[in-house]
């Protein structure tokens, strides 16, 4: 497994997926300008997009954290046996998710915390698992960090009507409630503090709760940003969205705020879905940011 050390914590990268989201840039990201992917190809190529389909290219993983004598996992996938009839790329999988988190050193019964970034179909997935018919914690000795907005926004007894449309259909009753019924979440508004080096931050655009992880440990910084970021196109061009984010404004608004905190402080950049290296460190360009450097995260290399 991938593993790289920031001051006192570990950080590790499990995989669940990478490949094809079967969607072009121009579907994904409807904002943004033709010419940046043409121009960037040469090394957007694999990592970001596929040079024969021009579809994005995509990872689902897990960040895997241990701090202060805790296993924390930020955010858990797409899950298996999902009923996901409006994703289609997601529905009904079946992964060896659990034994790449085995091969890290960790069993469910050894997690502490599940901190969901936000309650996207991609991002709550593994928070269950499917025994004797019902869905139940994957986690049970766990407390699930899950933000409050999102948790009343994607509740269907509140009737919102997401810009997602039914993509998150089912994704509420099978992965979200049956933990909030074993009494094993806890959620939170505006900030949360998790331990010295790891703090919890709203940052809403992309969905109404969408959050940030903040790493500080030592001299190390890094900021896990969940879908502030799908792509590296977005660090050259911040206030394109993608298609999935329910506040235009708020999000490019958001995303201009985390990319300048973590140009200013050195940090890391960790979004959910970056192939490659995973992870990317930025700087300022001018009204915009550029890639300064990559973490050392080994490329996939096979689509999973």
């Amino acid at each position: 497994m991938e593993e790289i050390t920031l001051g006192n914590i570990t950080v590790t990268r499990v995989r669940e997926y990478f490949g094809s989201v079967d969607m072009t840039p121009e579907t994904f990201f409807p904002e943004s300008p033709k010419e940046v992917w043409d121009d960037g190809a040469s090394w957007l190529t694999p990592h970001f997009l596929d040079a024969g389909t021009r579809h994005v290219h995509s990872a689902i993983q897990t960040w895997l954290l241990r701090s202060e004598g805790r296993t924390i996992l930020v955010d858990t996938g797409v899950g298996n046996h999902k009923d996901r009839p409006y994703a289609p790329v997601w529905n009904r999988r079946e992964t060896e998710f659990l034994a790449s988190l085995a091969r890290a050193g960790v069993t469910p019964e050894d997690v502490d915390l599940v901190v969901n970034t936000h309650l996207h179909v991609d991002h709550v997935g593994w928070n269950t698992y499917l025994h004797d018919r019902q869905w139940v914690p994957t986690f049970p000795n766990a407390t699930y960090l899950m933000p409050k907005a999102d948790f009343a926004f994607w509740n269907p007894e509140n009737g919102h009507t997401p810009r997602l449309g039914r993509g998150n259909q089912n994704v509420f009753e099978d992965s979200v409630a049956p933990v909030h019924r074993a009494g094993q979440t806890l959620l939170w508004e505006d900030s949360h503090r998790i331990d010295a080096g790891l703090r919890l931050d709203a940052a809403p655009g992309h969905t109404p709760g969408s959050s940030v992880l903040t790493l500080t440990s030592g001299t190390d910084r890094a900021v896990f940003v969940g879908d502030l970021l799908h792509s590296p196109v977005q660090i050259l061009e911040p206030d394109t969205n993608s298609c999935f984010c329910e506040d235009p404004a708020e999000a490019r608004a958001t995303r201009r705020k985390v990319l300048g905190w973590a140009a200013d402080h050195h940090a890391l950049v960790v979004p959910a879905h970056f192939g490659g290296h995973g992870a990317v460190e930025v700087t300022r360009a001018g009204d915009t940011f550029a890639v300064q450097g990559w973490a050392p995260f080994a490329p996939y290399t096979e689509r999973v």
